[in-house]
């Protein structure tokens, strides 16, 4: 986990960023469906769960574009972190509430897979809003909402207006002619990414979603 700062006054993206963080602060919201027919079917021939899948899929992403890993660090400096882990939410069906867990990200499927798992066995039944502790600065959040299929997804977030790392926000999965479709809403601050840096990421997870089979592991 290594933070590195930028030298704002050199940043090619200086004007934009002043701009939408000082002037205009402006963060912004994109919903998108991403076919994941294919995913459907691998993971239930392997019995991999979806959830953690997913989570892997936009962490992967996510850590290839530095504008989604950009942030102020504790002490004030603009930078971005070397690596990012998934920061998400878990429902508990016996009270409708949730809780928040973190599990350190790794490229390779199948190490997170297991991570996530032990996670879920330790503090996947505990009622607290972060059962585990001691969360690292580099995460980002994710969570679902499995029980509607929305069409578009806005957090209004009543702070200083200086997160800027990427918030995600799944829906329920429906079918639409022969395919199954995941409404998956993204958002953005406009200082550090704009519509084209989103529009690539939702590309490549649609990507992702598509070579599965390449990711996943063998039978």
């Amino acid at each position: 986990m290594i933070f590195k700062p930028i030298v704002i006054d050199t940043w090619s993206r200086k004007p934009y960023f002043d701009h939408y963080l000082n002037n205009v602060r402006c963060t912004y919201s994109m919903t998108a469906n991403i076919d994941i027919t294919k995913l459907l079917i691998e993971l239930k021939n392997k019995g991999i769960k979806l959830y953690p899948a997913l989570i892997h899929m936009i962490t992967t992403v996510v850590n290839r574009h530095s504008e989604f890993r950009k942030c102020f660090d504790s002490e004030g400096r603009l930078g971005y972190w070397d690596s990012v882990s998934p920061s998400f939410t878990i429902f508990h069906d016996e009270d409708k509430t949730f809780s928040s867990i973190w599990t350190p990200y790794d490229e390779d499927f199948n190490e997170f897979y297991s991570r996530y798992l032990d996670d879920m066995e330790k503090y996947g039944k505990v009622k607290q809003f972060a059962p585990k502790t001691n969360e690292p600065p580099n995460t980002f959040p994710i969570s679902s909402i499995p029980w509607v299929s929305f069409t578009g997804f806005n957090l209004n977030v009543y702070n200083e207006g200086t997160y800027l790392l990427p918030i995600f926000t799944m829906g329920k999965y429906f079918q639409q002619d022969e395919k199954i479709l995941l409404p998956l809403s993204g958002q953005f601050h406009h200082a550090v990414c704009d519509g084209y840096h989103a529009g690539v990421l939702y590309n490549e997870l649609q990507l992702r979603a598509d070579i599965c089979k390449k990711w996943l592991p063998n039978d």
